[in-house]
């Protein structure tokens, strides 16, 4: 399923931009991805489309400290969680999307999920909320995976 959601961001920059997924079933098919994997991968992706920031609460600035739930210290590495509070405190995500990415990252039913698939998360959870990214963000959350193997 990763290789469908770099394959969506490499191909779509522009998220609004990639067919209605019947269509995009057969193109990822004729790209050569199986049946199972598109399934998965469109409907996660649906899903994270029904999410809307506005539906979140509003939350004010503070500093205070986002505690994990224990199915979220079972799924998410200690090095993924780490970075999401990080990216939180540098502003490079809101409190909203690091929820939205939590919400997707638990929805793959994954233990232990890495930094670098986390990574690929955020980037297309930002991607998907139309922001304009920053070349120095899309770099950051690419770059070690070009060397790793998602599977």
């Amino acid at each position: 399923m990763f290789e469908i959601l770099m394959y969506l961001f490499e191909s779509y920059i522009d998220a609004e931009s990639y067919p209605a997924p019947d269509k995009l079933s057969r193109k990822l098919s004729a790209a050569g991805f199986e049946g199972e994997d598109i399934d998965e991968a469109l409907t996660w992706l649906s899903a994270l489309r029904m999410q809307n920031a506005d539906d979140h609460p509003e939350i004010p600035n503070h500093s205070g400290m986002r505690f994990f739930a224990e199915i979220e210290v079972a799924r998410l590495s200690a090095e993924a969680r780490q970075f999401l509070l990080f990216a939180e405190q540098q502003e490079m995500i809101t409190a909203v999307e690091r929820e939205i990415i939590i919400d997707r990252a638990l929805a793959l039913q994954q233990k232990d999920l890495g930094l670098d698939k986390l990574k690929l998360i955020m980037l297309i959870v930002l991607w998907d909320r139309h922001q304009n990214l920053s070349p120095l963000l899309i770099e950051e959350l690419l770059v070690p995976m070009q060397s790793t193997q998602l599977h």
